[in-house]
């Protein structure tokens, strides 16, 4: 299993320190990747666990003020990038176009992307999750080659769910990541939106889903150790 974990704007330079140490002593099966904030990025030479990005610029090096391309986090050792969180799709208006070039980016400075997908409970409720997942999947999946497919990964993470302690049925989960499969074949799917160490026993029955993009929990070095003991 893939266990992504997303600290998203949290912990501080010492407050990371001790995560760090404490990350560091867990063992396990699962790939684990780590994904900082950018601050705390250069303090993360884990030696068991592969280091990722929450973000990237879509452009080059130069004139961006507060940007980080990929070529930068490529000279930090970072090997993975979280692109189309919808926090950032809802928070910073990032559009499908920007997001594909960001992946572009990526893919060429050797970097694999974790593309975020998602339907709000509006679209659910109203029949349209899979032209919510088609309208964010297909515009990045056009200009891929078949390697580059291979190596994407795609999270569903229903936004409805996240943070919320409410997640789809098994049923549903199964379905998204189906029509997913349909349209990337080759692709790993994780599944993420309140995944937690009290229900990851049930998500894994899901046999589609090779691993987690996990947010709140991933600061919770107890319920990660929990996580991981009880993940198939």
């Amino acid at each position: 299993m893939i266990i992504a974990l997303n600290n998203k704007s949290n912990l501080e330079k010492e407050e990371f320190s001790i995560y760090k140490e404490n990350l560091e002593k867990i063992k396990t099966k699962h790939k684990m990747i780590l994904c900082p904030t950018f601050l705390n990025i250069s303090q993360s030479n884990l030696d068991c666990i592969s280091l990722g990005s929450q973000n990237v610029s879509a452009s080059e090096n130069g004139a961006f003020t507060g940007e980080i391309s990929a070529t930068q986090l490529k000279s930090y050792g970072v090997k993975y990038c979280i692109v189309g969180h919808s926090e950032r799709r809802e928070y910073q208006k990032e559009t499908n176009q920007e997001i594909k070039e960001k992946i572009k980016k990526l893919f060429s400075n050797d970097i694999i992307p974790i593309l975020c997908v998602g339907e709000t409970l509006k679209e659910r409720k109203s029949g349209k999750v899979e032209k919510k997942i088609e309208e964010e999947l297909i515009p990045v999946l056009e200009d891929l080659t078949e390697e580059q497919k291979k190596q994407l990964i795609i999270a569903y993470e229903p936004i409805w769910a996240i943070g919320t302690g409410i997640i789809p049925k098994n049923e549903e989960i199964k379905d998204v990541l189906t029509y997913i499969k349909q349209k990337s074949p080759t692709s790993s799917l994780l599944y993420g939106g309140s995944a937690n160490e009290k229900n990851v026993e049930n998500l894994s029955k899901i046999d589609l889903i090779d691993g987690f993009l996990l947010g709140g929990i991933s600061l919770k070095i107890e319920k990660i150790k929990m996580f991981l003991q009880k993940c198939k």
